[in-house]
């Protein structure tokens, strides 16, 4: 399972980076909600991240300098990987959402969330991305592994 997970961790790490990068090299072009919409996919890795291990966290929605973002997205993958290699996935940990609401859940599925959280919004900005005259990436996982 923790090799599975790594895999999945390096995976949105690669496309991360990819989606940073074509949208730097674009930026004359993106408008505020792509912006938005990867400030929030690493945002949202970092504090699924903090609410396993107890840390404080990004707000869900904040803007990060754009120079920041390669960073955050690396430091992210770190985090990941370390709570992979030294966690028990059925554990449960208790934590409040953005609104302050408590829930509770297993580290798996927080992980998972993390992961699959990426995957959404990753499509979200190919759209965008599209209608900007901008070619999306291929981001499958599938292509990843080929």
């Amino acid at each position: 399972m923790k090799e599975k997970l790594v895999d999945l961790f390096e995976y949105t790490y690669h496309f991360n980076k990819e989606m940073i990068t074509v949208i730097s090299e674009n930026l004359e072009k993106i408008d505020e909600k792509t912006i938005s919409l990867i400030n929030h996919t690493l945002n949202a890795q970092q504090v699924w991240n903090s609410r396993i291990l107890g840390e404080k966290s990004f707000e869900v929605w904040q803007i990060n300098p754009f120079e920041n973002l390669e960073e955050i997205n690396y430091q992210n993958y770190l985090k990941s990987i370390q709570i992979v290699e030294n966690s028990d996935f059925d554990q449960r940990v208790e934590y409040h959402n953005s609104k302050g609401t408590k829930f509770e859940n297993t580290i798996f599925e927080m992980l998972f969330q993390a992961i699959n959280h990426s995957t959404y919004h990753r499509g979200q900005i190919n759209s965008l991305l599209k209608q900007s005259d901008i070619d999306p990436i291929l981001t499958d996982y599938i292509f990843y592994k080929r």
